[in-house]
C-alpha cells in the first residue's frame, strides 16, 4: 500500500513540475514564443475557445508573432480577445492575419516578470508539499490499520521528503533559468 501512495505522489508532483514549467513559458520574455498568447479565450459562436484550435501560431521574427486564423470570420474577436488580454501589446490586423510585435522590455517591467515568474514558482513548491503532506495521511493511517510497521512508515516518509525535495529543486532550477532569461538584455 505504501508503494501505491508513493508512486501516486510522484506521478503528482512531475505534473505539478510540468504544470509550473508550462506556467512559465506565458511569461514573456525578450522574444516571441506561442505559449505567451496560447492561454488566451476567445468568444467565438458563443462559446470560449482557446487560441489555439481557431487559428495558427507562428514567430516569422524574434519579436513578432503571426496569428493567421483558420476561419477569418474569427479574426476580429481574435483581435478583440488579444487587446483586452494582460500582454500589453496592440494586435495589427491585416484582413488575413494578426501581426503581433512585442516590444524590447523596459528594466521595470522585466523585474515584473521575475516577481510574477516567483509567484507561480511559489504556487508550484506549495503544491508539491500539499501533495506531500496527503501523501503522508495516507501512510499514516495505513500504520494506524496496522497494515504497515512504525520502521515502514519512517523509511516511506524519508522517502518521500527525498522525493519532494528533488521535485522542489527541479521547480527552483526553472525558476532560476526563466529570472536568468527575463533579466537577460
Amino acid at each position: 500500500m505504501i508503494d501505491d501512495t508513493m508512486l501516486e505522489a510522484i506521478d503528482k508532483m512531475e505534473r505539478a513540475v510540468e504544470h509550473t514549467q508550462s506556467q512559465f513559458g506565458t511569461v514573456r520574455t525578450g522574444r516571441a514564443s506561442p505559449a505567451l498568447v496560447e492561454r488566451i479565450s476567445i468568444e467565438y459562436y458563443g462559446a470560449a475557445v482557446p487560441i489555439q484550435q481557431l487559428a495558427s501560431i507562428s514567430v516569422p521574427e524574434a519579436r513578432q508573432l503571426l496569428i493567421k486564423p483558420h476561419d477569418r470570420s474569427s479574426l476580429e474577436a481574435i483581435e478583440k480577445a488579444i487587446r483586452e488580454s494582460d500582454l500589453g501589446v496592440n494586435p495589427n490586423n491585416d484582413g488575413i492575419a494578426i501581426r503581433l510585435s512585442l516590444p524590447q522590455l523596459t528594466e521595470e517591467r522585466r523585474k515584473e516578470y521575475v516577481k510574477v515568474a516567483k509567484n507561480m514558482a511559489e504556487d508550484g513548491r506549495i503544491t508539491l508539499r500539499n501533495i506531500r503532506r496527503d501523501a503522508r495521511k495516507d501512510m499514516e493511517g495505513e500504520q494506524k490499520d496496522g497494515v504497515v510497521s512504525e520502521d515502514e512508515l519512517a523509511r516511506a516518509e524519508k522517502e518521500l521528503d527525498k522525493v519532494t525535495s528533488e521535485h522542489v529543486d527541479a521547480i527552483d532550477a526553472a525558476f532560476g533559468r526563466k529570472e536568468h532569461e527575463l533579466l537577460e538584455v
